[in-house]
C-alpha cells in the first residue's frame, strides 16, 4: 500500500509540477479582451487568473491542509483575502510594481514553507512553528503584490482606473472561491479515510518540491531575462 501511494504521489507531481511555471499567463487575447470588453473583462481575466494561479492556489491548499473546522478554513482564508486585496487594490492603484519573477520567486517560496510547516518541520528543528495566522496574512501581502504585478502588465488605460482595478480583484474573489470549493471538499472527504496521513504526506511533500521548482523556475527568469 504504502508503494502504491510513493507512486500516485509521483505521479501527482509530474502531472502537475510543469503547470506551475505557466501559472499568471499574460497573454495578447487577454489584453485584447482587456480593450474591448469592458468591466466585466477585467472580472473576467481577475477570475481566470486566479484560477490558473497554481501558486496561490498550492499555498492555500496547504493551509487548508493544516486546518480542521470550517471556521477555522473560513477565518484563515479571509485574512489572506484581506491580505491580497490591500496590496492588490493599493500597489496598482499607485503604481508600485517589482520585477514579477521576483514576486513569484517569493510566492513560490510561502509555497515551499507551508508544506515544510505541515510536515513537521520546524519541530524537527526544534524551532517554534511562527503564528499561523499572522503569516497568511503576511503571505496575503504579497500574493496580493503579485496579482499587481501581473495587472500592471497589463495596458489597461487610466479611464475608469479604479473600477478596473475593483473588478480584476472582485474576479480573482471569485475565482478563489471556485477554486477554494473542491479543495476543501477533497481534503475534508480525504480525512475520513484511513489513508490521509499517507495522503496528507505526499501533497505536503509534493508543496515543498514544487514550491523549490517554482523558485528555481522564476530565478532562472529573472536572471536571463
Amino acid at each position: 500500500m504504502k508503494q502504491t501511494n510513493k507512486k500516485q504521489a509521483l505521479a501527482f507531481l509530474l502531472i502537475l509540477l510543469p503547470l506551475v511555471g505557466f501559472a499568471h499567463g499574460v497573454s495578447s487575447a487577454d489584453q485584447e479582451l482587456l480593450r474591448t470588453g469592458g468591466l466585466w473583462a477585467f472580472i473576467q481575466v481577475g477570475a481566470t487568473h486566479m484560477l490558473t494561479g497554481y501558486d496561490h492556489l498550492l499555498f492555500l491548499a496547504g493551509v487548508i491542509f493544516y486546518l480542521n473546522g470550517f471556521k477555522d478554513i473560513l477565518k484563515f482564508i479571509t485574512v489572506f483575502t484581506i491580505g491580497h486585496c490591500i496590496t492588490l487594490i493599493s500597489a496598482t492603484y499607485a503604481g508600485i510594481t517589482a520585477d514579477e519573477h521576483l514576486v513569484d520567486a517569493v510566492i513560490a517560496l510561502s509555497v515551499l514553507y507551508k508544506g515544510f510547516e505541515n510536515l513537521g518541520g520546524f519541530e524537527k528543528l526544534n524551532i517554534k512553528s511562527p503564528n499561523l495566522l499572522l503569516m497568511v496574512g503576511i503571505f496575503g501581502l504579497i500574493h496580493g503584490f503579485g496579482l499587481s504585478t501581473r495587472l500592471q502588465s497589463f495596458d489597461i488605460g487610466q479611464e475608469q482606473f479604479l473600477a478596473k482595478i475593483l473588478c480584476f480583484n472582485l474576479g480573482v474573489e471569485i475565482g478563489q472561491v471556485l477554486a477554494v470549493i473542491p479543495i476543501v471538499f477533497i481534503i475534508t472527504f480525504s480525512r475520513k479515510h484511513k489513508q490521509f496521513p499517507a495522503f496528507y504526506k505526499a501533497v505536503n511533500w509534493y508543496l515543498v518540491l514544487a514550491g523549490i521548482a517554482l523558485f528555481v523556475y522564476q530565478l532562472y527568469g529573472y536572471f536571463s531575462g
